[in-house]
């Protein structure tokens, strides 16, 4: 999403880089090349305002200018300010009465209800006890909506009666909860094209009945200088605790990230990242303003792999890699657990110096790994299990067979089965310097 911004943040870093002493012309030009980046970005303009005066007011100091590394000390600068501009500490939820309540706003098409299923489901992950309450009532199908992802995340749910208003609807759902030890509520609120009286009458009635810790607007990040006034107008409202933008994968400019947080006051808490039920995670502004500035951020990237890897699986992997028993069953869990991170270009964002790598060269990238990827899966999953286990035994007519199984060219599968041995013989290889590694340590 910020893929524009982090270029033209990269290319004026490494412009001051360069010099070897900054001057405040030189700073200056810098900070408009900046302010331009923001704006094309969608960045509220008053919030890009206030953030280059913020940024000039430091880098203008004796302790920049005559920095041994003033290039560097600038981007410092920026990150620093960044950070404070998407509201400087991660915030979460607040727990501190039960039930739990979390009654969620927003517009049509903000993604609402997905992401009432979403946070359900990793409220869940971490070990809560949950309930969705439809409280849509105007919005065709929106309950059964609601219903099908309460299935599917596995926590309760409630449904509003015929002729039954919020108010009454949000009055049993505390009783519910009262009589099924006070677990969260997730309170899936009714949504408009655009704010209006009876909108607001009705989620003020909600809340005052309900009295929820957590008001949250969900909003579409897509929606750039928009969403300052959707978020404010809400804001005025019913007083919001936070925030999650949806469609943070999207190629947008990404200025509402940038944008609300400092406009309303109110923390971004979590983030939609995919379509994907597990697609909504928490938002760290010091991590997000790395990504932003082309820095990476491997602290999310770590924590990726370990929630999609198995730790047990992972160490009967080792156990036969060690043994140099590896199949092709061992390669598509492989492929699978690779498959759980979500998509490659995601995965790029959180790696570092990915922002300076040609446009072309991270397309083709991508194209192949998640081609290579599915065609691997594929071309094993035509084979017998005899044939997964004992690669050797694939001849030709095998060959041929399993080609045909799964829509593929025999050439794919000789490309498939190459890879298979090329990391089996790069995995020997890593055993054998172990071995001499050990044996050097010995003698020493």
């Amino acid at each position: 999403m910020f893929e524009s911004l982090t270029k033209s943040l990269n290319g004026v870093f490494r412009n001051l880089r360069g010099r070897g002493k900054l001057s405040e012309k030189n700073v200056q030009e810098a900070l408009r090349e900046v302010r331009m980046a923001l704006l094309e970005a969608d960045v509220n303009y008053k919030v890009a305002k206030d953030f280059i005066q913020r940024v000039k007011v430091q880098c203008l100091g004796k302790e920049v200018l005559e920095s041994v590394t003033p290039g560097q000390q600038f981007v410092k600068v920026v990150h620093e300010e960044m950070i404070a501009l998407l509201g400087g500490e991660t915030a979460g939820f607040d727990e501190t009465e039960k039930p739990i309540g979390i009654m969620m706003l927003g517009l049509h098409g903000a993604g609402k209800t997905t992401t009432c299923g979403k946070l359900a489901r990793r409220l869940k992950k971490e070990g809560r006890s949950v309930v969705l309450v439809a409280c849509d009532i105007r919005r065709p199908a929106a309950g059964d909506q609601l219903r099908i992802l309460s299935d599917e995340a596995g926590v309760g749910f409630v449904a509003p009666r015929e002729g039954e208003t919020v108010p009454d609807l949000g009055r049993r759902a505390l009783e519910h909860a009262a009589n099924s030890g006070n677990p969260a509520i997730i309170y899936d609120t009714g949504g408009r094209f655009q704010i209006d009286e009876e909108l607001v009458a009705e989620l003020k009635e909600l809340k005052e009945i309900v009295d929820p810790r957590n008001v949250i607007l969900v909003l579409d990040a897509a929606i750039g200088q928009e969403s300052v006034d959707v978020a404010s107008a809400f804001h005025e409202a019913v007083q919001l605790t936070g925030l999650i933008l949806t469609k943070m994968d999207g190629d947008a400019r990404g200025g509402a990230a940038l944008s609300v947080q400092a406009a309303t006051g109110c923390p971004i808490l979590m983030v939609g990242t995919g379509e994907r039920g597990e697609d909504l995670e928490p938002f760290h502004p010091d991590r997000m303003a790395s990504r932003i500035l082309g820095m990476g951020d491997v602290v999310s990237l770590v924590e990726k792999a370990q929630e999609a890897i198995d730790e047990d699986e992972f160490a009967l992997m080792e156990e036969r890699l060690q043994k140099n028993v590896l199949d092709l069953e061992d390669f598509l869990k492989q492929i699978r657990q690779m498959k759980k991170l979500g998509p490659l270009e995601n995965l790029l964002e959180l790696m570092p110096g990915m922002s300076d790598v040609p446009e072309q060269m991270k397309g083709d990238m991508m194209g192949q790994s998640a081609d290579g990827m599915k065609r691997a899966e594929a071309i094993i999953l035509s084979m017998t299990p005899d044939e997964r286990k004992k690669p050797d035994i694939i001849n030709g007519s095998r060959r041929r067979r399993i080609a045909g199984g799964c829509g593929l060219e025999v050439q794919d599968v000789n490309r498939m089965l190459k890879s298979f041995q090329e990391a089996k013989k790069m995995s020997k290889n890593i055993k054998k310097m172990q071995k001499k590694l050990l044996r050097m340590g010995k003698m020493r």
